[in-house]
Order: structure tokens, then C-alpha cells, then sequence
């Protein structure tokens, strides 16, 4: 068999497609990123991006993937719970490798994880696809964690009410057995899910592990210090196109700024049928940022052209760089697995 070619297990993998689902988010992002710029002054957020100094970016892009090591103890203390021995750089590989489908509705595109891992050492996809549902609950618990923190406003707070009360709402049901009692006997009168309760009950089972009370604190500490990271880069960001010499603009501090980004990572997770957030957390971030650089003393077009250009840059440091971080480990997983193969005798 041509190792190149497709398996007949591959055959609806989430990467099935791989490169049209790329394409798509791309051009989806760039609808939305020309509706917001036709929105702002052009020539306004033209000149607002050239003022953004390159050392930025690269900062930003460096603290974003710092999240990603930080945040990678999680992923190995759950694959730990369900039963994998996958360790090292391949298990870091397959935790990168998730992102390249971050651009997903409720970046569901991240089970893509299960497929390598069962590709690696067999773990059943209905063990280990429950960690997706454990990194985005505890991801929202953290970044809940820095709102409750940077917030200096009661605003808006009603998204990260509502966020925290479905993240509590899926630990009773996901997490307990009396909601897994109750998700099993609903599902056996489903007929399109009768006859997959045994599995369900797996994947029930698992996620009873990973978000045990044991366990959330931890792993929510985890994201809120990775998603912080983050947050600070956006921080550098806002600043670095204030005029020399300014020390801290009133609006744009670092509590500020981190409220503003949390909340429409929050806002925009919520919005599951916005892949990625797009649009939802762009249109957020750069109300708040906006309402910062009016603080500072900017116009009201200048402080709308400010704050979406620094959401661009932002979401490029974070989202799109996340799934170009992805495609290369998925790549790299996927030709360290072929190697694996051909060095196995052929009977």
C-alpha cells in the first residue's frame, strides 16, 4: 500500500478536506475583515496599521505561543485520565496540531487531536474526545478568571455570567453522575442516538474524569495564565501606537486591555456559529479598545481606526497564527507517522 495514499480509516477524519477548509476560513476572514475595515476611515486604518511597530507582532506572536506551552500540561494530565501513553514531542505535536482547525465553530475542528492519538497508540475516539469539551470548559472558567480580575466595570458583565453559568451548566451534565444519568436516558429515546449510548456512556464516563472538582482548578489556573499571555500581547500591542512618551494612556491600561480581551474571546466562544469568533470578537474587542482611545484623547474616527487596526494585528498574532502554528505540526505529525511505517517490516 502507498503510504502517501488515503486509508480506508481515515475516511471522515476532520482534516478530510483539509485544504478547502483552510481556503474557507480564510476567505470568511477576509469578508469579515473587509466589512469591518469599509466600517472604519481606510485611509485612517491604513495609516493606523503602518504605526504599529514590526517588534510588536513578534512580541505578541511569541507570548501567544508561550500560552500554548503553558496550556500543554493540561492536555498531557488529560490524556493521563483517559488511558494514553503518548508523551514527549509527539504528544506535543498532537496538541499543536489541534489548532490548525481552530477557525471552527466552538473550534470543534480540535478533535482532530483524537484521530492522531488513536493513530499513535489506539485510544478509543469516544475516551479521548471529551478532552476538547475539558480544554474549552476550563478555558472559559479562565478567562472568566481574568475578567472577574481586570474588571473595573459591571457593563458587559452579563456575557461572562451567562458564560460561566453554561460552562457550570456542561461540568453538572458532562461531570456527575446524575447528569450523565440523565443525558444516557434521554439519548436511549433519541433513534439517532439509540444505538450509540454504549459509546456515549464512554465518552460520559471520560469526561467525568477530566472535569472532576480535582481537576478544574488546576487546569482552569492553566488557561487563565496561558489566555493571560495573550492578553498582555494585546496590551503591547494597544500601546505600541501611542504617541513617544506617553506612559500610560487612561482607558488602555493593562486591566483595561485585558478586560476588553477576555471579554470578546468570551463573547465570541459563546456565538458558536461564528467560527473562530469572526466577527464577534473583532467587533468587541474594537468597541472596547475604541472606547480606550477615546479615553486617551482621540477623535472618534481616529480612536475607531486605532482599535480596529490594533484587533487585526491582534487577531493575527492569535487566531491566524494558531492555525498556521497548527498546519506545520500537523504536517510534521503526519510525516513523523508515515517514517513510523515504513520502518515497520512488511510481511
Amino acid at each position: 500500500m502507498n503510504d502517501l495514499g488515503p486509508r480506508p480509516e481515515e475516511q471522515g477524519r476532520p482534516e478530510s478536506g483539509l485544504g478547502k477548509r483552510v481556503a474557507l476560513s480564510l476567505a470568511l476572514g477576509i469578508l469579515v475583515y473587509a466589512g469591518l475595515a469599509a466600517w472604519a476611515d481606510l485611509d485612517g486604518l491604513s495609516e493606523s496599521l503602518r504605526a504599529i511597530p514590526l517588534w510588536a507582532p513578534a512580541v505578541a506572536c511569541a507570548l501567544s505561543f508561550t500560552n500554548y506551552v503553558v496550556r500543554f500540561p493540561r492536555w498531557q494530565r488529560y490524556l493521563a485520565l483517559v488511558g494514553s501513553d503518548v508523551r514527549g514531542w509527539e504528544s506535543f505535536r498532537i496538541y499543536l496540531a489541534g489548532l490548525s482547525l481552530t477557525v471552527s465553530p466552538g473550534k470543534v475542528g480540535e478533535a482532530l487531536k483524537s484521530w492522531l492519538l488513536r493513530d499513535v497508540d489506539g485510544t478509543p475516539l469516544a475516551k479521548s474526545a471529551p478532552i476538547v469539551l475539558a480544554e474549552r470548559v476550563t478555558d472559559l472558567f479562565g478567562f472568566i478568571v481574568l475578567i472577574a480580575i481586570s474588571a473595573g466595570t459591571t457593563e458587559h458583565l452579563g456575557i461572562a455570567v451567562f458564560t460561566a453559568g453554561l460552562a457550570a451548566a456542561i461540568v453538572i451534565v458532562a461531570a456527575t453522575e446524575t447528569g450523565a444519568r440523565l443525558a444516557l436516558g434521554i439519548a436511549a429515546k433519541l433513534p439517532m442516538l439509540r444505538s450509540r449510548v454504549d459509546r456515549l456512556e464512554e465518552t460520559l464516563t471520560s469526561a467525568r474524569a477530566l472535569l472532576s472538582p480535582r481537576e478544574l482548578p488546576m487546569a482552569s489556573a492553566l488557561a487563565a495564565a496561558g489566555w493571560g499571555l495573550e492578553c498582555l500581547g494585546c496590551w503591547i500591542l494597544a500601546q505600541s501606537v501611542l504617541p513617544a512618551g506617553t506612559v500610560e494612556a487612561n482607558g488602555l491600561g493593562l486591566a483595561e486591555v485585558t478586560y476588553a480581551f477576555a471579554l470578546s474571546a468570551v463573547a465570541g466562544a459563546v456565538v458558536v456559529i461564528a467560527p473562530g469568533g469572526l466577527g464577534v470578537t473583532e467587533g468587541l474587542l474594537t468597541k472596547l479598545l475604541g472606547s480606550g482611545y477615546r479615553a486617551a484623547g482621540y477623535g472618534a474616527s481616529a480612536a475607531r481606526s486605532t482599535a480596529l487596526s490594533v484587533t487585526l494585528v491582534t487577531r493575527l498574532c492569535t487566531l491566524w497564527f494558531a492555525m498556521a502554528i497548527g498546519l506545520v505540526a500537523l504536517f510534521w505529525q503526519h510525516r513523523h507517522r508515515r517514517s513510523v511505517r515504513r520502518s515497520i517490516p512488511q510481511n
